[in-house]
This record gives C-alpha cells, structure tokens and sequence, in this order.
C-alpha cells in the first residue's frame, strides 16, 4: 500500500489537515512512519492475543508443555504483525496520522 493513497477519512470525508501534512512530508519519511505505525499495533496486538491465548492449554501433538509456550508466544506474534499488516483495528492508521502530522508542524 502507497503511505499516501491511506488518507485517513473523519466523517466520511477526506481530512484536509492530512492531506495538506502528508504534502510536507518526503515519501521515505511516510513509508518509515507506515512501518513504525504498523509496527505500534503490531505490539498492541500481540499483548491483546497473549492475553487471549493465555488460558488455552495446549492440545493435539504439542501436548502441555513448556515448549507448547514458546510456540505459542511466536504464534501469537505472527498472527499480530499478520493484523497489523492487513489494516489491523485502527490504532496502526491513527499512529500513521499522528506521526504525519508531527512531522509536517517541525518541517513547517
């Protein structure tokens, strides 16, 4: 996904405030603040899904072993970082905003 095609909508509308931010901003620098945003929820996720997963016991071939949670805790990450990648619950986008922003108010 293009950093600049994931213009945030309020309302159902086009924000102007981002838009004109993401215009003051180099593409490197919104492809590096995608990557941190998504990265930001990826870890939000992964304490959302080990809270989730914490109270499954382990089935099947892997049994309830200690290995049975290293597994799962690298499970766990992937299945977060797959969320994030994919457009997430919405934290990665506003992260993604706020970085803009920020970055277009020191360049100004």
């Amino acid at each position: 996904m293009n950093a600049s095609s994931s213009v945030t909508l309020v309302n159902g509308r086009p924000d102007p405030v981002f838009a004109k931010a993401l215009e003051k901003v180099s593409p490197e620098n919104q492809a590096k603040a995608k990557t941190k945003a998504e990265d930001f929820e990826a870890v939000f996720l992964n304490s959302m899904f080990s809270q989730m997963m914490s109270g499954v016991k382990g089935d099947g071939p892997f049994g309830d072993t200690k290995s049975t949670g290293v597994w799962r805790s690298m499970m766990v990450d992937q299945y977060a970082r797959s969320f994030a990648k994919a457009g997430g619950i919405g934290i990665g986008n506003e992260v993604y905003r706020m970085l803009i922003t920020q970055q277009a108010n020191k360049a100004a």
